[in-house]
């Protein structure tokens, strides 16, 4: 039985074939080949039925037996050539088609890489990982299978009918109306199948999202004895989806039977009235053979062809949505400023270099120098993610070079927004933020978030071993610095505690380590690129107050004369900034220093007395 893909037909199918042809064109000449050995294969198969006339006319009812034999070989050569072809056009179709996909998924992944932040906050990753899996996979079986078979089919279809048509024309008319009863049938239950089978992609989608859910709060689950609601749950979702996928099959199940009897009577009908026609001259038992043949064959290359329809128009459907995400605007970048290493000499003259030295300067579209120093300053910046709703208002602020600054207030208050915009993960809405006195949107992106180091609270380990994570800060770094900078994280430890030390292998974001490890290793990553400016958003949140006295030790010998940005719930981490802003609601409400602020007995104080909870 043929499978049914769940996708709804494509918005706009010439846009998405365009778009697939647009591939497919870099291999058009290997295509080319493929469709001429398709035709090859294809006519030896319609050539060697229609010779059946021949053979039974002039060699087999005469008993010319030596030629029979001739021919009998000739057509075992054109078979074999078609064979041949067969295997060559399945073969060079896999390894163009794997090509193709190469390209889709090449193309896929580099623009995903240059999209901004805010496509990723309003697309799931279910839903992008769709694009590289269920999407692409579509399209790679359409192009494996479909593509050749739909012209072969055409062509065996366009092919018999011919020669249906060439051998009698009065016979032909039994055929046509059979074809034309099973294209009625496989209309009318096409529709009723898709219905449900849409219905069952709509179930199915809810039973996995619903498995998804469990998997991933087992032990909510388990904690608050959830086990026998959520079965009684799966079981009603698990119902309908029975209910709604018996219906689709029930329709599906009925087309390839009904299409066979229909030939089959086709066959039978055609048989007896031409043994009649046979029987009354109209029509010699060499004709009668290839045509009765031909009509058996009819019936398989039109229901292939209308089936490779469907899985050709549900690829498009995969294209289309694939070519939309790549038709997704980049991330706009028009900065002109980059981030070189220099060398500094004695006399404190800069001079550009290739590697690395450890200090940096910013170069000017015409060649000139800034020193790269980390100072940060924002001057009247509103901002809102979208234009309903503004979340920074008029917003200024300076971090000079070496200083800690601080951000503490409520959920919600703007103090990840103001971090989001230094790394220019999105462009402010008025004012300016400027980058040792340069607009930050006149530095290429790429540059200026070369300068800076962020870890946050949710960290994010790749596979790969210990250091290989370390050194994803600075892929040049060395063994040595991999080892140095786990000992500013006072991660050194633990690590060589581990069977493998810095070559444990990790898995699954870093399962095998705590929560408290794996953000160890996120602040010896930030400490490797040795930046200019760090950004810490709740970094030593799942750590112990001893390990974190310990990090700030190290942090505060790493960051001398850099730039630090802090946000923190626990006060604790915050006293020895040189600044602290506090935010409410998106505007900054007081500043000063630890001491200074709890002078003021405003919000921080109550904040730091436990007056007041943030929230």
């Amino acid at each position: 039985m043929a499978r049914y893909f769940g996708y709804k037909r494509p918005k706009d199918t010439k846009k998405a074939l365009k778009a697939l042809l647009h591939y497919l064109g870099f291999h058009k000449w290997m295509l080319l080949l493929v469709i001429l050995l398709i035709i090859i294969s294809t006519g030896a198969n319609i050539t060697g039925t229609y010779l059946l006339k021949p053979v039974i006319n002039n060699y087999i009812i005469p008993g010319d037996i030596p030629g029979l034999i001739r021919t009998l070989i000739l057509m075992g050569i054109m078979y074999g050539c078609g064979v041949a072809a067969t295997y060559g056009y399945t073969q060079l179709m896999v390894h163009t088609s794997q090509k193709v996909i190469r390209e889709i998924r090449r193309d896929l992944f580099k623009h995903m890489q240059k999209l901004p932040v805010g496509y990723f906050d309003s697309h799931t990753h279910g839903e992008l990982m769709s694009r590289f899996t269920n999407d692409v996979d579509t399209v790679q079986e359409a192009l494996n299978n479909s593509f050749s078979l739909m012209i072969q089919s055409f062509l065996m279809l366009t092919g018999t009918v011919s020669m249906l048509v060439v051998l009698s024309i009065r016979l032909s008319v039994i055929v046509f109306a059979f074809l034309i009863l099973m294209i009625l049938f496989i209309k009318y239950n096409g529709k009723r199948s898709k219905a449900y089978f849409n219905r069952q992609q709509e179930c199915l989608g809810h039973i996995n999202g619903f498995v998804e859910e469990m998997v991933a709060g087992q032990k909510v689950e388990k904690v608050f004895n959830h086990e026998a609601e959520d079965f009684e749950e799966f079981c009603r979702r698990n119902e309908e989806l029975r209910k709604a996928s018996t219906s689709a099959l029930t329709y599906a199940s009925m087309t390839i039977p009904t299409i066979v009897s229909l030939s089959y009577i086709n066959y039978a009908v055609s048989a007896c009235v031409g043994g009649m026609f046979a029987i009354s001259g109209l029509v010699d038992l060499g004709t009668l053979a290839s045509y009765l043949v031909y009509v058996r064959q009819s019936a398989m290359p039109f229901n292939q062809f209308t089936q490779q329809v469907n899985f050709i128009l549900a690829a498009l459907s995969g294209a289309e949505r694939i070519f939309e995400m790549m038709d997704e605007p980049a991330e706009v970048d028009e900065g002109q400023i980059k981030l070189t290493n220099v060398h500094i000499s004695k006399d404190g003259s800069q001079t550009v270099c290739e590697h690395y030295t450890g200090d940096f300067a910013w170069q000017l579209p015409e060649g000139q120098l800034i020193p790269l120093k980390g100072d940060v300053r924002f001057k009247n910046v509103t901002f809102g993610y979208t234009p309903e709703k503004t979340i920074l208002h008029d917003i200024s602020l300076y971090a000079k070079p070496g200083q800690k600054i601080a951000f503490v207030g409520s959920t919600g208050a703007g103090k990840t927004t103001i971090i989001q915009l230094i790394n220019r993960f999105y462009e402010v809405t008025d004012g300016e933020i400027t980058y040792d006195g340069i607009d930050v949107r006149d530095i290429k992106k790429d540059d200026l978030r070369r300068s800076l180091s962020m870890v946050i609270q949710d960290t994010h380990l790749f596979t790969g071993t210990i250091a290989d994570n370390i050194r994803y800060g600075r892929l040049d770094a060395t063994d040595e610095e991999v080892e140095a900078a786990a000992k500013v994280a006072n991660a050194d430890s633990f690590i060589r505690r581990l069977p493998d030390g810095y070559q444990t292998m990790l898995h699954s974001d870093g399962s095998n380590l705590s929560q408290g490890q794996r953000q160890l290793l996120s602040i010896a990553r930030a400490a490797i690129s040795r930046p200019p400016v760090l950004i810490l958003d709740e970094a030593t949140s799942s750590i112990d107050t001893r390990t974190e006295r310990l990090i700030e030790k190290g942090m505060d010998a790493l960051m001398n004369n850099r730039t630090v940005f802090v946000i923190a719930h626990r006060l604790s981490t915050v006293r020895n900034s040189k600044a602290i802003l506090v935010l409410e609601q998106g505007e900054i409400i007081e500043r000063g220093s630890h001491d200074e602020l709890v002078d003021q007995k405003g919000r921080y104080y109550q904040l730091y007395t436990g007056q007041f909870e943030l929230e």
